[in-house]
């Protein structure tokens, strides 16, 4: 799964999810299941191999059999194009792409990227749009503590870095899901260190004037080429208290959005 902000700062919003006679808490909590990143040395798993793990754990938590479950995993090199992908926005050499029943348009996995796929059941009250914005906040929060102030781009889904004035906004973390019986799967993929050459083949989530970044190049940016890039694992376990929190599906303060900004010299042509 490549700021200057001349308005003032957004006030941050209390976001209510769902009313209080709607909302029943989750009494276990989330599992975590780490698909290989946790191994010594650690091992890449194929993508529809996995979508069918998912789905089988997808019809488990809707039965209410299991606990809601957040499924960790790093791809083998793969593009997954979601329901909204058009045909230009294909990869320009002719490189196989696996259809798949998420939103979303198309992205590219592979080494050096998080992928996690909450798989949950949504309570009563609670949409598709506040579930997304929830998946949102856990990545602005997580990397919050990493020093890298990230945020919303209205329009847009996903995680993202404003424009600095020399580029357009950046795109650190794509999210795509799909709801099925009430039911959450499918989740996001958070660039840590991966070769972001994947992407120079497509139009990423088919937005052609933003570009790709990752948390390496973030930390770099903030750092210096001497800062400490985290590991998946690291990465994956300090997300796990934000995301048990942010399904639990209380109210939260959501993070203000960025600024956005145009750039046209960073357009690109989808036709």
């Amino acid at each position: 799964m490549t700021q200057q902000a001349t308005s003032q700062p957004q006030t941050p919003q209390v976001h209510d999810g769902v009313s209080p006679r709607g909302w029943v808490p989750h009494p276990e909590g989330l599992e975590f299941e780490y698909l290989g990143i946790a191994e010594v040395p650690p091992v890449r798993t194929e993508y529809r191999w996995c979508w069918d793990h998912q789905r089988r754990v997808h019809a488990r938590v809707s039965a209410h059999e299991i606990p809601d479950t957040v499924i960790y995993v790093e791809h083998d090199p793969v593009y997954t194009a979601g329901r909204r992908t058009r045909p230009q926005a294909y990869p320009f050499d002719g490189t196989p792409v696996v259809p798949v029943d998420r939103g979303g348009e198309i992205t590219w996995h592979g080494p050096g990227q998080l992928v996690g796929y909450p798989i949950v059941f949504l309570q009563r009250g609670i949409g598709v749009v506040d579930y997304v914005r929830r998946v949102e906040e856990s990545i602005i929060r997580l990397l919050a503590g990493y020093d890298l102030h990230a945020g919303r781009v209205p329009g847009r889904t996903g995680v993202w870095f404003p424009s600095d004035g020399t580029g357009p906004e950046r795109k650190i973390c794509a999210i795509g899901i799909r709801v099925s019986r009430q039911t959450a799967m499918h989740g996001f993929a958070l660039n840590i260190d991966p070769q972001t050459t994947g992407f120079d083949n497509i139009i990423p989530c088919g937005i052609a004037d933003a570009d790709v970044t990752t948390m390496a190049r973030e930390l770099r940016r903030v750092h210096g080429p001497e800062a400490r890039v985290p590991g998946l694992v690291e990465v994956a376990r300090s997300l796990e208290p934000i995301l048990t929190e942010m399904m639990a599906f209380r109210p939260y303060r959501m993070s203000p959005d960025i600024p956005r900004r145009s750039h046209p010299a960073f357009l690109h042509p989808i036709d």
